[in-house]
């Protein structure tokens, strides 16, 4: 483990155990302008340490705080509709996903965009 990933690990360690909603430490730590950006400025650090195991740490964080605080988030700060087209047979696998989970589509679509999505299996342009 670099010097680099060691502080980002301590800084969101610090800031989960004051159990902020999980919005605001995602903002802080993993959004625009969050820790892990200004640390790991180029494409290829944030891809390397979006592949180390401190990464993934981050990650369980967010998952644990959005456990805890539910909704609640969500007044903070405002929120942002986006419209998805998608075929209806991935539509009707993310709802029985959804419900196998006991939870809402929202919440799951939120968690799947949550995830590091390996650039290769995103089609270009």
């Amino acid at each position: 483990m670099g010097e680099r990933e060691l502080q980002v690990q301590r800084a969101a360690q610090e800031l989960y155990e004051q159990s902020p909603d999980w919005v605001s430490f995602f903002r802080a730590v993993l959004g625009v302008g969050g820790l892990v950006r200004e640390t790991f400025k180029s494409s290829e650090e944030l891809q390397m340490f979006e592949h180390s195991p401190e990464y993934s740490e981050l990650q369980q964080m967010v998952a644990r705080l959005r456990e805890r605080s539910g909704d609640a988030a969500s007044v903070k700060e405002p929120t942002r509709v986006i419209t998805v087209r998608l075929p209806q047979s991935l539509h009707e696998s993310l709802r029985l996903e959804a419900h196998e989970r006991r939870t809402s589509m929202n919440k799951l679509c939120i968690s799947k965009l949550l995830q590091l999505v390996d650039g290769q299996l995103v089609p270009a342009e």
